[in-house]
């Protein structure tokens, strides 16, 4: 009777030690979930202030920063037409797939919109674009630009390209 006794009491000892180390395992997982959620959120918070700072500094893509020069030069002092959405489609769908052409130039009217001021808009965006872009591709940019803005030869479209060219390190003509 005493081994009886014996095997139950090592059974229910097992059982026992089995349902707390389960119960741990548990835990465990839900404090790993908790500190992904909070490591989520406090990145999501980064990201968040960034761009409340600023749209410009949250930019980490040359194709979205292109964008958003073209749009800041091609719409300067007027809201976007659905023309100049499509001449920049057209000139960023060189370089980049469909996808990130709708991305970028719908980040890049947003950016726009918030800032609202060209000047800005390439002061800020070119270091970005200089460091990625190698002196060719900055002049094949510039041609970009130029050839989106095809239509609207302004002075003040030229004064813009010209301090594009500058800002990018190329020379001005």
């Amino acid at each position: 009777m005493h081994i009886i006794l014996f095997i139950l009491g090592v059974a229910g000892a097992a059982a026992f030690w089995w349902y707390r180390l389960k119960y741990l395992g548990q835990a465990a997982n839900e404090a790993a979930d908790a500190v992904g959620r909070v490591r989520g959120s406090i990145r999501r918070s980064a990201i968040r202030k960034k761009a409340a700072l600023s749209p410009l500094t949250a930019i980490d893509d040359p194709v979205v920063a292109a964008a958003t020069i073209m749009t800041a030069i091609l719409c300067e002092d007027r809201p976007v037409t659905p023309g100049d959405d499509q001449r920049i489609r057209d000139a960023i769908a060189s370089v980049a797939s469909p996808a990130k052409v709708d991305e970028a130039v719908i980040y890049a009217k947003w950016a726009f919109e918030q800032i609202g001021d060209t000047g800005v808009v390439i002061d800020k965006v070119c270091p970005f674009l200089k460091s990625r872009l190698n002196e060719n591709e900055r002049e094949q940019f510039v041609d970009m630009v130029l050839s989106a803005a095809s239509g609207d030869r302004s002075p003040q479209i030229r004064q813009r390209v010209d301090r594009l060219r500058q800002k990018l390190g190329l020379v001005v003509h």
